[in-house]
């Protein structure tokens, strides 16, 4: 007789274990200072804090900020059109719509919960930022880690929900950064 699970035991163990994870992380939110930082960090990656990069590049850089920037931009449509068609296919409710005891601190933009939208762009902006701009590492992957768990703690979306937008989000931007020629400024290998 085998003890290995069966698939549905292993569906229900991370079911599970994906809303407690979701649960921890929303109990901090129960904390002003932290429900602050967290709902503040989620606001600017709706969009405030890329578009004030993009402005940012475009000043300081010249044509180089506006071209990195238009890679941006373009990567952020490819990311908006994917994430939408990926809620629409999947749709998970958002774990404070699916447990009662998680409770959302601020207000959802849209109904379903995976894959976070937030993180997708989030990792593919930086992704693709630091192929142009690795100087902004010290930046921009706080803000990143920052954004993604934003969304758990804040109970809008499962851990699950956030790890498989860091995914599409990276292979977007790597799939952005390959189609742009990009790539010798990431992989570029000195002696």
């Amino acid at each position: 007789m085998s003890t290995a699970p069966q698939p549905r035991a292993s569906a229900s163990w991370w079911s599970q274990n994906d809303s407690g994870w979701c649960l921890r992380a929303n109990r901090a939110g129960a904390r002003l200072g932290i429900r602050r930082y967290f709902a503040a960090v989620s606001r600017l990656g709706d969009g405030v804090f890329w578009y004030a990069l993009m402005s940012m590049l475009i000043v300081f850089d010249g044509w180089n900020g506006l071209a990195a920037s238009a890679h941006l931009a373009i990567t952020g449509v490819a990311a908006l059109t994917l994430y939408k068609a990926l809620k629409r296919w999947t749709k998970r409710p958002r774990p404070f719509a699916a447990d009662g005891r998680i409770r959302a601190w601020v207000a959802p933009l849209d109904e379903f919960s995976f894959p976070s939208g937030h993180t997708l762009h989030a990792v593919a902006f930086t992704v693709v930022a630091l192929a142009h701009y690795p100087a902004l590492a010290w930046l921009l992957l706080p803000f990143t880690a920052s954004v993604a768990a934003s969304r758990v703690v804040l109970g809008l979306h499962y851990p699950s929900d956030v790890l498989a937008a860091t995914a599409i989000g990276g292979a977007l931007a790597g799939l952005s950064i390959v189609a742009a020629g990009a790539v010798p400024i990431v992989f570029a290998i000195t002696p």
